[in-house]
Parts: structure tokens; C-alpha cells; sequence
């Protein structure tokens, strides 16, 4: 079917109002393919806009693959990273010469500024200061969530932004996702008439939970950010974001429940190499890390010219973080944790993330008085009260490779294309997360930690 044809038929079925351009074909009775359109406000590129990026671990790597493969759009020039194989890693895909490689964020700024824009990939703890260093400096800056660990730090890089002139595209990659583009134009386009109510569930998957926020960079809230912030500000962003109604009020329950000393197995060790009941424990570094060897493994940074990759992998357990137990560590995130908050309108929002589901992908229902969206990331399902008709949306995006089918949707590239023609036009209307956009999801993030901590019903105040 043409799409001449193919829109023809939808807009008798479906009704004007959630008709676009972008359905690319049908699939199957009542099932569309579709992808985002391009953004309009895009030009060509007359000279590639470049970068120096802070951090090389998966972030930088992320951002740095969009240089690698559209070369006359954006390139790096620069890169520091106090770890030797990554920033080596980094310098050798980019052709990154001596003179531009630095271990330390520190030493980037004390040279005069040699490129467009600087991309924060840092741990969550070190946001704040590169930021205000960069924007001082001149640089426009795509900045990993969360924005910094406080709200008055959060507050004072958006100050600055605005003083300096400067751009500031927040990581919330989820707004570029073409599943939650669709999600958001079709309630703009009232097709579920007006938004009363949204389910949002983040299941976080065991392995990734134990992976990133028991043993990994995240475990401990007090050396990075709390993990509503570190994992879910995406969450709460997205909420937000396709609602488009300020948030009010906010409530949070939430504690670490497993990941504690009392319920290590009987007999279990310190580290999962010298450890007997091993092979019998659901959270076994041993056997994720060297045995199934899954993406998890970045960040070993194991080469891959070994000969015994398992051997290399299996020395790397016994002394990093990611080779102990996960019923020992020093950990304090909580594994489950609930919000509901308020919206203008009387619109009202639950979310809840879980560490224990076998499996991950957010899933979102939103309830209007027309009808209804469904939908896990995969395919978004609309049901219209007044027809009794279900449309099935199935996105076409491309996943950045580390990141397939685990969570963002497609939304790394699509975020840093738009933010290298926003730096390249000097124009922060092609972004739809920069910095003042951004910031009252994590204003909200700030409120639900505090709620949760104290037991009250927080106000938030953006």
C-alpha cells in the first residue's frame, strides 16, 4: 500500500486526529509501522561541529559512535579519562592526537577553548563542576542526567546557561525515542481525549540492578545520587513530559529490601571466585561476568585480543567491585521504590521502579476519557472509546550497539543529532530536553528522595 493510500485508509478508520506522515506501512489489520519524522528545523551542516568529551566509559562511547559513523556532522577532538585503556580505546577510534588527551577533567580547561561544544560523561558526582567550568569557558555542553546531585547545583548550571548564552542539552533520551514521540503526539492530538491518569512501571531487570546499583558505580547513594535521580529521573521526565502539565505534589515509599548482609546464603563468601555456594546464587559474578559474558562485561574493560579472555575476566573479579558479593557490599539504593504524584488538571501519576523482574523495557499506560493508551516500548496500543477501534503503533528506531533493546528506544542518536545541529545553528529550539525544559523532572526526583526519607507529601516548587 502506497502512502497515499495507506493514509487515506487510516484517516477513515482512525479519525484525523492521529493521522501523521511519518506511518511507513501497514503491518498487519490495524497494525502500522511507523518512524519519526525528521526534524524540520534541521540544515546542512557546512562544517562538522566538534567536541571534546569527558568521561570515555559507556555514555562517552555512546555519544562518540554518532562522531564515528556521521564524520561530517560532529567530531571529536578531544577526550579525558584518567583510565588508560579507555582513554587509549577512545583516542585510537577518533584519531584523537597526544596533545588532546587528558587524564582529568581539569586539564581540559586549562587550555584556552578548542572546540564547540563538551560532551559530560562522567560519573554522576562529577557533573557540576566540568559544567560550570565549560559554560564559563564559553563551550556549549551535552550533559548525561542527572543534571548534579542537588537542586541548588542543578539550579545554578541553568543560571549560568542562561548568563552565558549558552546550550545545555540534558541526557533524557526517552523524548527522542520515537515510542514516546508517538505516545505524546497522539495525546496532543486528543486521541484519547483528556488525560486523567498514567501507570508507568521501570522494571529494572535483577542482573542490571545488582549490576549497576549493588555492586557498580551507583551502589551507594551518598557517593553518586539517589537511584530515583542515578536510574529514574528518565521516568519521572518522561511523565512529565507527555502529560505537559506542571507537577504539584509528590509522594515516595521505597527501601532496600534484598541486597543485605542478612540475607547472604549460608556458607557464601566475600567474592564470588572463592565462594561454595556460587554456582547455586541467582546474583553470581562469576557467572555473568565470565561464564554468559553478556554486555555487562564494558565495563572490565577487557581487551579483545586475549587468548584467555575468561582467565583475564576471572583475575579482574577478585579485586573489583563487581567480583563481591552482593549481600556485602556497602549499598544503600533501594530495590523498589513507588511515587504517585500530582498534576495540574487533577491529572495523577503513578510510578514504580522494581529490581526484581526477569526482564526490562519500561511499560506505560495512560487512561483519557476518550480512550487509551498501551504500550512497552515495542508497540504502543490505542483504543478509542467511541469507535471500540484498537491501532497498534510499532516505532522503527535504531539502537545504539551495547544499548539494543534496553531501554532508550533509539533515542541516543536522535538526541545528539539534534544537539549537533542545535550547537551548529546556535538555535536550542531544536532540542526539546535543554536545561530549562529539563530540570523540573529532577526538581521532582529531589522531592520524591525527601518524601520517601521523611514520610511526607512534598510540594514540588519549580
Amino acid at each position: 500500500m502506497n502512502r497515499r493510500n495507506l493514509l487515506k485508509t487510516l484517516t477513515l478508520s482512525l479519525g484525523a486526529t492521529v493521522i501523521t506522515s511519518d506511518l511507513l506501512a501497514k503491518v498487519d489489520k490495524n497494525t502500522y509501522r511507523y518512524k519519526i519524522k525528521e526534524n524540520p528545523l534541521h540544515k546542512p551542516i557546512k562544517k562538522a561541529v566538534t567536541a571534546i568529551t569527558l568521561g570515555a566509559g559507556n555514555r562517552g562511547m555512546v555519544y562518540g559512535t554518532y562522531a564515528e559513523n556521521f564524520p561530517n556532522d560532529m567530531k571529536i577532538v578531544g577526550v579525558a579519562e584518567p583510565i588508560a585503556f579507555r582513554n587509549d580505546r577512545y583516542a585510537k577510534i577518533h584519531s584523537i592526537p597526544q596533545e588532546n588527551r587528558f587524564n582529568t577533567w581539569e586539564d581540559v580547561f586549562k587550555r584556552p577553548k578548542f572546540a564547540d561544544a563538551i560532551v559530560i560523561s562522567t560519573p554522576d558526582n562529577m557533573h557540576y563542576e566540568p559544567c560550570m567550568k565549560a559554560l564559563e569557558l564559553g563551550y556549549d555542553i551535552l550533559l548525561e542526567k542527572p543534571i548534579a546531585p542537588t537542586e541548588k547545583e542543578c539550579r545554578d548550571i541553568l543560571a549560568l546557561a542562561k548568563k552565558k548564552n549558552r546550550i545545555v542539552a540534558v541526557c533524557h533520551v526517552l523524548r527522542y525515542a520515537p515510542y514516546f514521540i508517538k505516545m505524546k503526539e497522539l495525546i496532543e492530538k486528543g486521541a484519547i481525549g483528556e488525560v486523567v491518569s498514567v501507570q508507568h512501571f521501570e522494571p529494572i531487570e535483577h542482573i542490571h540492578m545488582s549490576h549497576s546499583y549493588v555492586r557498580g558505580n551507583w551502589h551507594n547513594s551518598k557517593e553518586t545520587t539517589p537511584i530515583i535521580l542515578a536510574k529514574s529521573c528518565h521516568d519521572l521526565d518522561i511523565i512529565k513530559w507527555v502529560i505537559n502539565k506542571p507537577s504539584r505534589k509528590i509522594v515516595a515509599m521505597g527501601d532496600l529490601k534484598w541486597f543485605r548482609k542478612e540475607n547472604a546464603p549460608t556458607n557464601s563468601s566475600d567474592r564470588c571466585v572463592t565462594c561454595s555456594v556460587e554456582r547455586d546464587c541467582a546474583y553470581s559474578a562469576v557467572k555473568e561476568y565470565a561464564d554468559r559474558q553478556t554486555h555487562f562485561l564494558s565495563v572490565l574493560d577487557v581487551p579483545d585480543n586475549i587468548p584467555n579472555k575468561r582467565e583475564h575476566i576471572l583475575e579482574k573479579l577478585k579485586t573489583s567491585n563487581y567480583g563481591r558479593c552482593v549481600y556485602r557490599m556497602d549499598n544503600d539504593q533501594p530495590d523498589h521504590y513507588v511515587t504517585s504524584i500530582q498534576f495540574a488538571d487533577s491529572v495523577t501519576a503513578s510510578f514504580s521502579m522494581e529490581a526484581f523482574t526477569s526482564y526490562h523495557g519500561r511499560r506505560t499506560r495512560i487512561m483519557g476519557s476518550m480512550g487509551d493508551l498501551v504500550g512497552d516500548m515495542k508497540e504502543l496500543v490505542h483504543n478509542d472509546f467511541r469507535t471500540r477501534k484498537e491501532t497498534k503503533f510499532i516505532p522503527e528506531a535504531q539502537d545504539v550497539k551495547g544499548y539494543e533493546d534496553h531501554g532508550h528506544g533509539g533515542g541516543d542518536w536522535l538526541l545528539t543529532r539534534d544537539f549537533v545541529n542545535a550547537v551548529s545553528q546556535q538555535n536550542p529550539k531544536l532540542l526539546t530536553s535543554t536545561i530549562e525544559d529539563s530540570i523540573e523532572s529532577h526538581l521532582m526526583g529531589f522531592m520524591a528522595e525527601e518524601s520517601r526519607k521523611k514520610g511526607k507529601i512534598m510540594d514540588i516548587k519549580v
